[in-house]
């Protein structure tokens, strides 16, 4: 059989083969050869062995994977998959085929002064890869956030702390039908928000086979294109739907003389399973650590003893409570075997312990149901060992709404987590081949059906008219409290029972809009995205009754914020500032609210946000949230005070009361403030591009940036404590369904992974103006590669 594999002018592959199996391994095959450094980072962040060549900084990261078992599930997914869909496991066994052949040979720079050789990917890898990805995409550490503020601030702390956090992935992403367009087919554009990285977290590529012909953003190291697709007839694209479908348990745990044993909700001790491993530190000793699996889970946190890393003040060590124990009641249940890495925000980002790389999205508003099937079937075939049945899963109470919650429990000693790939074996990889072999909206809609992890608002669109809008992923039905914080292993209530359904969508005046706010996933999450970036786009569409391919970048570069109104609004209620303060505020006052990189008076509301969230994080009422619990450095950026304070600025200054803080005094600090000492330049001066990097010392020159956080050009810093944006569009990308080869796309750097080689970032200077490529599908116009 043969392979073929063109480049277009921007060295984008475009891979032809006689089949799908084939064609796998020609994507392994050209990955491998474009980006061998970030292929290997991420084998081994997803193994949890890449402390050994990246040194210290590693270690909180490797020690998650190695106590969440992300390479155990990975293997036993692969293995519930060959015995479910062998089609799919052989065709991920040829991409990974192709990764082993064409990996031994590369020359990537990185590889000499990491010290590091090249190693041998097994079948389950890409499963691997996806898992160390998605980890953290639902953020399951605001859990721990949310514990620390309602017991020190109380329950209402969380909706007024509540927004998109530190951590999280979003995107943008709209749906115009035919009626809005002026070719009467409809177009699909946005860009998905992750942390920018070097090499980039999606490859564009072209995939071609009798079967199918797709061109997209692909996953390095994952065969196929699972978020964003255009295979001609139909074109799909993916934003976070924010849903919350992974459990933290607080676990009471003993050793015994035959291990270790949990205390279940029965009132019981069951075995756990436990082992050790031995996690290799360039330049320092191993570290040995204890792996334990409850019946709820990995046990990523502490143990038997304690936290790691010390206990939180005033937790008891439990060893022995007066329960009656029954060992022999007691089986293991976990006897197998044995970076994105997100910033931290207590750092300058890009010189960050953990990234998130995944990235993705968000939701919006109501798809033409026509063209979908029935919304009663709950997509996904697996559930839970014998789950009872639940045609109709009640709706859960808003677990945001303050109330009068129960007494609290001592803080835990250990934390479990539970999450769907771990319980059911299933990280939703048979959706994958069936999105390539797609020919209409329907046939991605049964796709989507096998969707496991992250939960994402899909929206599709075909050629016929077909429409498509609708959440996709396993969320499990448990009691509202696991949502929201930790909840006691030993208690009752808190299991898993079923799987939601996912929710469905239409359009509005022909159009729909994702972005992570609340929309079609609501019943799913809890907290979600300020609406701004999805009120602007909407705004922006219903100015043309007509729209184009071409029409969409001003959208993707918006850069009105919204969320600035209620810092202005206390300003502008201010009176007796100093001469030099008053002028500062009219100034700010009359801005025309767009973080321009060229704008002056973006700079100067920027420096005084920042004074203001620097203020507000020093307030004696906040104190008790400033000292990080002792929890590893991996889950901190969740934890931390001023960027907490920093993307909840606006709930926080609009509220009536805060803990009897004077805000208007601290706006009027902090005008005085930045008036004594204002910023000398404009906001791209500042707010500069920081992508992460495996080895952060190559880092070129940062350069300027325009937008912000809630910018529909969601470029994203931490207010208070750095200008510098890790986050921001990871790709930009416009489907066109009339004509494909009038699609759109960019990404930040370029389609190669290697230092030197002219595509690895000849799409910078495009991708920051706002400019697209266009896509290619002429193969004449295309240059064969040896």
């Amino acid at each position: 059989m043969s392979i073929e594999i063109f480049r277009d002018a921007w060295g984008i592959p475009h891979l032809r083969a006689d089949s799908a199996r084939e064609l796998a391994r020609a994507q392994g095959r050209v990955t491998a050869r474009d980006r061998a450094w970030q292929l290997e980072v991420e084998r081994h962040r997803a193994r949890g062995t890449s402390a050994a060549f990246l040194g210290a900084g590693a270690l909180s990261w490797d020690t998650l994977a190695r106590r969440a078992r992300l390479d155990d599930t990975a293997r036993r997914c692969f293995a519930a998959l060959e015995r479910r869909d062998p089609e799919t496991t052989d065709w991920v066994r040829a991409y990974v085929d192709g990764v082993n052949e064409e990996l031994p040979g590369a020359e990537a720079p990185e590889f000499t002064r990491a010290g590091l050789a090249p190693g041998r990917w097994e079948p389950w890898t890409p499963l691997g890869v996806w898992l160390g990805t998605h980890i953290l995409f639902a953020g399951f550490p605001a859990k721990l956030w949310r514990d620390e503020a309602i017991r020190h601030l109380g329950p209402d702390a969380v909706g007024l702390f509540a927004t998109d956090g530190p951590g999280t992935a979003g995107s943008n992403g709209w749906l115009v039908a035919g009626a809005r367009t002026g070719t009467g087919h409809a177009i699909l554009a946005g860009d998905p928000h992750r942390y920018i990285e070097d090499p980039g977290v999606y490859q564009q590529i072209r995939l071609s086979c009798p079967e199918f012909d797709v061109l997209g953003l692909a996953v390095p190291g994952v065969p196929g294109i699972a978020h964003f697709g255009h295979a001609g007839t139909v074109a799909w694209s993916i934003t976070n739907a924010m849903a919350d479908y992974q459990d933290l348990y607080r676990e009471r745990l003993r050793r015994t003389g035959a291990g270790i044993e949990a205390l279940g909700p029965d009132g019981r001790w069951h075995r756990a399973s436990r082992h050790t491993e031995t996690v290799e530190v360039a330049g320092e000793a191993p570290v040995e650590i204890e792996v334990i699996e409850t019946d709820r889970g990995p046990v990523i946190v502490g143990g038997p003893e304690g936290l790691d890393g010390g206990v939180v003040e005033g937790a008891p060590v439990l060893s022995d409570p007066p329960v009656v124990s029954d060992p022999s009641d007691g089986s293991d249940p976990s006897d197998g075997s044995g970076p994105s890495v997100g910033s931290d925000p207590s750092v300058v980002p890009g010189q960050s312990v953990l990234r998130d790389s995944s990235a993705l999205l968000g939701q919006s508003v109501p798809s033409d149901p026509s063209v979908l099937r029935d919304p009663s079937v709950v997509p996904g075939q697996s559930v839970l060992p014998d789950p009872p049945t639940l045609p109709d899963p009640p709706a859960l109470p808003d677990p945001l709404a303050p109330s009068d919650p129960p007494t609290l429990p001592d803080p835990p000693v250990a934390l479990s987590l539970r999450h769907p790939p771990r319980v059911t074996e299933d990280l939703g990889f048979s959706a994958l081949l069936p999105l390539l072999r797609a020919r209409r909206a329907a046939d991605v809609d049964r796709a989507f059906d096998h969707w496991v992890e992250p939960v994402n608002v899909v929206q599709a669109a075909d050629t016929e008219g077909g429409l498509l809008h609708r959440v996709a992923g396993r969320v499990p039905v448990r009691a509202a409290a696991n949502r929201l914080r930790p909840v006691p292993a030993w208690e009752p209530g808190h299991e898993w029972q079923g799987w939601h359904e996912t929710p469905r969508a239409g359009l509005t005046d022909g159009i729909a809009v994702m972005a992570n706010q609340r929309g079609p996933a609501a019943p799913l999450g809890v907290e979600f995205a300020p609406p701004h970036r999805a009120q602007r786009i909407t705004a922006l569409l219903a100015e043309k009754d007509r729209w184009s391919p071409a029409d969409m970048p001003a959208i993707h570069t918006d850069t009105h914020l919204a969320s600035a109104q209620p810092l202005l609004d206390r300003m502008e209620r201010l009176d007796g500032l100093s001469p030099e303060a008053e002028t500062l505020r009219e100034t700010i006052l009359r801005w025309d609210r767009r973080m321009a990189a060229d704008s002056r008076e973006a700079a100067l509301y920027a420096a005084v946000r920042s004074a203001v969230v620097r203020q507000l994080a020093a307030h004696p009422a906040f104190a008790a949230l400033t000292a990080p619990p002792a929890y590893p450095d991996v889950l901190l950026p969740w934890l931390g005070l001023l960027p907490r304070i920093a993307f909840a600025l606006e709930h926080l200054l609009r509220a009536e009361e805060l803990y009897g803080v004077d805000r208007d005094g601290v706006v009027r600090g902090a005008l005085e403030e930045v008036a004594a000492e204002p910023p000398r330049g404009t906001w791209g001066d500042t707010h500069r591009l920081a992508p992460w990097r495996a080895l952060p010392e190559l880092a070129p020159d940062a350069p300027a940036l325009s937008g912000d956080h809630d910018c529909v050009l969601c470029t994203s810093a931490v207010p208070g404590l750095t200008d510098l944006a890790a986050r921001g569009p990871a790709a930009r990308y416009v489907w066109d369904l009339a004509r494909r080869e009038d699609s759109l796309w960019v990404v930040p750097l370029g389609a190669s992974g290697l230092p030197g080689s002219p595509h690895h970032r000849d799409q910078l200077p495009l991708w920051l103006k706002g400019d697209l490529v266009p896509v290619v599908t002429d193969w004449q116009h295309l240059t064969k590669e040896d």
